[in-house]
């Protein structure tokens, strides 16, 4: 389990990444060149949406990363990263990939236990 939170939590990070420089290239060309009528607006909270465009794909490859060593804390992380992401970008085409692999990842480093080492977290 913890591998294929590994895997997961990688995979969710870099479409998180995508979907994050997007949004930040979005808001932050909406900032520069000004809205345009009808076509292009700005968002209702983009300081949200640059934070979450950056914190939310890192904490997903942490998570991924530490999976293997710290299944708990990556169960967290990536938990957590997920919700950044519901909550900034919402859930739609673009997202709910990154999504569901960041719950699914996180609820398998979650219930990674003493089957896969000897040192369980609970």
């Amino acid at each position: 389990m913890r591998n294929a939170a590994l895997v997961l939590g990688l995979v969710a990070g870099l479409i998180g990444m995508i979907v994050g420089f997007a949004g930040y290239g979005y808001v932050a060309a909406i900032e520069h060149f000004g809205e345009v009528e009808g076509l292009a607006q700005q968002l209702d909270n983009p300081d949200l949406v640059k934070a979450a465009a950056i914190i939310a794909p890192m904490l997903a490859l942490a998570g991924g990363a530490m999976a293997h060593a710290r299944a708990l804390w990556a169960g967290v992380l990536l938990l957590v990263s997920a919700g950044g992401m519901y909550h900034a970008f919402g859930f739609n085409v673009f997202t709910m990939f990154p999504i569901a692999f960041a719950v699914t990842g996180g609820v398998m480093a979650l219930a990674a236990g003493k089957p896969d080492e000897p040192k369980a977290h609970f």
